[in-house]
């Protein structure tokens, strides 16, 4: 959520530094992620003064350039070539000096410089307004009012407004201050708490009143659940235009694009108030009548986005007379009833809807704008009218007009303000500490919170109806502590602590790998459970049908619950490279969870995630990039940390694998690790090699830190290792190689195993390596010289009839 410091001035007259301002936001729970600088005009006009032509020429090598001499009022007038058709001596116009950087529409800069047009030199740029992001127009230079003095800067000319914008952290809980008046209000609570007291400036209405009753509406609600309250009010002979420069300021720096002075309004006091409003075309609101209710299924109803939608028989509509839908009520307006250059009367709709209906709306279509960000977080229910004849104000002096009925305010059941007992004694419990009670008083009158009655035990409060994140009395003491201030509690330095006995269980053995693993220069990554449906078609190892799908999501992209932690993991990882981190090391310790007809299924993983090089850059280290036998090297030497040494190689079955292999314990397979294949990496944007593995933490669990020990006689005779280098085509894969190995040598050949792939600039396209061990043993006698190499030429003629390899 964006706050604009100058909107935020007008609320409340406070003189801090916007820094300071952010810090004390930030304690109050209103957590100020950056303040960002903000000009109405890119650049604020620096390097712009006011010229004065002098003299217009025709360019002796071009038709349509003007040579010019400009006084810039520093008694040495310069040089312009010019190509604006209505350049003319005696003007006065904006120059670009030279060093100045002047933005297109898209922001971004470039700099005058001195130079040639055609043979004739230039010292600057008579300018256009679009080209100084004064307008749209680019017919001709700009003329100015001849009584402005040469070398006048053109900031002092012109309305140009700095702006300091907090970017706000809002949490879900603070409807409250999703506006700017509402986090006035806020910031007012603490710095009554920092002794400054200031006054809360509240826009005043006392000048709205009817004019006639030329333009009646009649407002019927069906659905008063749904729609608690609902207000309107219309206004006639209005002129749709571009708004004025102040609104348009305001709107942009809050990063809003002005539409027109109408739309602009509604926007406006949205993000002032922090109520939604709506304006219907009132020529275009069949009968003068409008009717709120839900329409049967499958009615057709287009948005503003023009996008034909089918509704849902819960979802609430704004209709016309006809009962035709003319809005999706807290969420998106139709296509076809909203406010035109052409309009000249309106209704205006001002209402509290109910926030479970219009959340459940909004995510049906996958709608989310600003106001159903307000309606389903729970706006205030007391400012539905003020808001409206605030809004009705602002209308009137930015579009004439004037109001053509009484407003309508259907609010037949008043939401009542929750109640709540706060008793000292659990207060000072709960916080470890006793504030001064009058503090106390203090701080809860500051946030509105009336008192009904006062006891030596605690207070009888009235909560205001806004705070709909205060219903208990915990959500009490948590408001008096976040202004009070947290880092003002006092604690005791003393630190108690005791020591148990704790066996080797699951959080010992993660604590174990984790710590050996951040040693090793991993990070520890946590990612969301939730996540696309869509990941499971990337592999023939997962199914749709196992989807554990959410009722309610929270987005399209939060769908499901995760049945891999490689995709999650995936999206981390092209997240860091697109922040220009490369040398990635992660790990995680999380759930995946399955639907089986025999019910659900959770599942623990420690997974790894290498790409890029294996160190960070630096200048006394040789870079050398992540590999397979990198990654395996790593989680061998987890599994040897656990105790587990006599590993079993075999080729995996994952899919997600383009090289990988299986690393196991007798039958009980521990992890699955490899190179993500190309196809699955090009989905996320990822163009580096990524390696992963996954290991099953059921099965960590059942082998690792068992103090058993099996004891069988040590071979009788030594065993003997031999290593390929193998040429392959890009699609042969490790399972053929070790299947194909242990055909051709079914008694001797007692591993085969992968331990380097390389694809790189020295191989020709569409060519790898794989460097492959075998291990070969008799246990009836010590192996010759000549039989293992008739056993090694047999494998190599294997390999080269089978899967055409050759010997590198």
């Amino acid at each position: 959520m964006k706050i604009s410091y100058n909107w935020l001035k007008q609320f409340l007259k406070v003189d801090w530094e916007a820094k300071k301002t952010g810090e004390l936001l930030t304690d109050l729970g209103l957590e100020v992620e950056g303040i960002e600088t903000v000009e109405s005009i890119k650049g604020s006009l620096e390097g712009i003064v006011i010229g004065k032509v002098l003299t217009c020429v025709q360019h002796p090598n071009a038709d349509r350039l003007k040579v010019t001499t400009v006084d810039l009022g520093n008694g040495e007038p310069v040089q312009i070539v010019c190509g604006a058709p209505n350049v003319a001596a005696g003007q006065t116009v904006p120059v670009a000096t030279i060093g100045t950087t002047l933005y297109d529409d898209k922001s971004e800069g470039f700099k005058i410089k001195k130079g040639k047009i055609r043979g004739e030199e230039s010292h600057g740029m008579i300018c256009a307004e679009d080209e100084l992001g004064l307008g749209s127009s680019h017919d001709g230079i700009m003329v100015l009012d001849e009584t402005l003095k040469a070398g006048t800067p053109a900031a002092k000319v012109f309305n140009i407004e700095k702006d300091e914008v907090f970017e706000i952290g809002l949490t879900p809980n603070r409807a409250d201050a999703m506006s700017h008046y509402g986090t006035a209000r806020d910031l007012r609570a603490g710095l009554i708490q920092n002794d400054i007291s200031l006054e809360l400036i509240s826009p005043s209405v006392t000048d709205f009143h009817v004019d006639d009753r030329s333009l009646r509406f009649e407002v019927v609600v069906d659905d008063v659940e749904k729609a608690p309250r609902y207000a309107g009010v219309t206004i006639s002979d209005i002129t749709v235009k571009d708004s004025p420069e102040w609104i348009q300021n305001r709107l942009k720096a809050i990063g809003l694009k002005p539409i027109n002075n109408i739309v602009d309004v509604t926007n406006y006091v949205l993000h002032e108030l922090g109520q939604p409003l709506h304006a219907f075309d009132a020529s275009k609101v069949k009968g003068n009548k409008v009717i709120v209710k839900t329409l049967p299924t499958g009615t057709k109803f287009t948005t503003l986005d023009e996008v034909e939608r089918e509704l849902h028989e819960e979802d609430l509509m704004i209709c016309n007379g006809n009962e035709e839908p003319m809005c999706i009520a807290g969420v998106f307006g139709g296509l076809t009833s909203g406010v035109t250059e052409n309009t000249t009367s309106i209704f205006l709709e001002s209402a509290y809807f109910n926030p479970v209906a219009v959340r459940k709306t909004a995510k049906r279509h996958a709608l989310n704008t600003d106001a159903s960000f307000r309606f389903e977080r729970g706006i205030d229910p007391n400012i539905t009218e003020y808001a409206l004849k605030r809004a009705v104000l602002l209308i009137l002096e930015v579009a004439g007009g004037k109001v053509s009925s009484e407003v309508i305010d259907n609010y037949p059941t008043k939401i009542e303000a929750n109640q709540v007992f706060l008793s000292f004694e659990k207060m000072d419990r709960l916080i470890g500490a006793e504030i001064p009670r009058e503090t106390v008083k203090n701080i809860l009158a500051s946030l509105d919170i009336k008192f009904n009655s006062v006891t030596d035990g605690g207070i009888g409060l009235t909560i205001p109806a806004y705070r709909v994140d205060v219903t208990r009395e915990a959500d009490v003491i948590e408001e008096i502590l976040r202004v009070y201030g947290f880092n003002n509690v006092e604690f005791s330095h003393k630190l108690n602590t005791s020591i148990s006995f704790s066996e080797f269980n699951d959080v010992k053995i993660e604590n174990i790998l984790s710590n050996q693993l951040v040693s090793q220069g991993f990070n520890e990554t946590m990612a969301n459970s939730l996540t696309k449906a869509s990941y499971v078609s990337l592999t023939d190892m997962l199914s749709e049908e196992n989807n554990v799908a959410m009722l309610n999501p929270l987005s399209n992209d939060l769908g499901v619950m995760r049945q891999s932690l490689l995709f999650s993991g995936l999206e981390s990882v092209i997240y860091n490279i697109n922040r220009k981190n490369n040398a990635l090391k992660f790990f995680e310790f999380g759930k995946t969870y399955h639907k089986f007809e025999s019910g659900y299924s959770e599942q623990k993983h420690l997974t790894l995630f290498v790409s890029g090089n294996r160190t960070k850059e630096r200048w006394n280290v040789t870079q050398k990039k992540s590999d397979f036998f990198y990654l395996k090297g790593v989680a061998v030497a987890l599994l040897q940390r656990l105790g587990i040494k006599k590993l079993k190689t075999t080729p995996t079955k994952n899919d997600v694998f383009s090289e990988g292999i299986t690393l196991s314990l007798g039958k009980i397979k521990l992890v699955d690790l490899g190179v993500i294949k190309r196809s699955i990496n090009k989905e996320f944007g990822i163009k580096q090699e990524v390696l992963f593995a996954d290991f099953n933490w059921e099965n960590l669990l059942k082998v690792g830190g068992k103090t058993s020990i099996n004891v069988s006689n040590l071979p009788k005779f030594p065993a003997v290792k031999r290593d390929f280098a193998l040429l392959l085509d890009s699609e042969v894969t490790f399972n053929e190689i070790y299947n194909l190995a242990f055909q051709a040598e079914k008694n001797l050949l007692k591993e085969v195993d992968l331990f380097d792939v390389y694809e790189g600039e020295k191989l020709e396209e569409g060519k790898k390596s794989y460097a492959v061990s075998f291990l070969l043993q008799d246990e009836n006698k010590t192996l010759e010289e000549k039989q293992i190499d008739k056993i090694m030429q047999k494998l190599q003629q294997t390999f080269e009839k089978n899967v055409g390899a050759t010997l590198r």
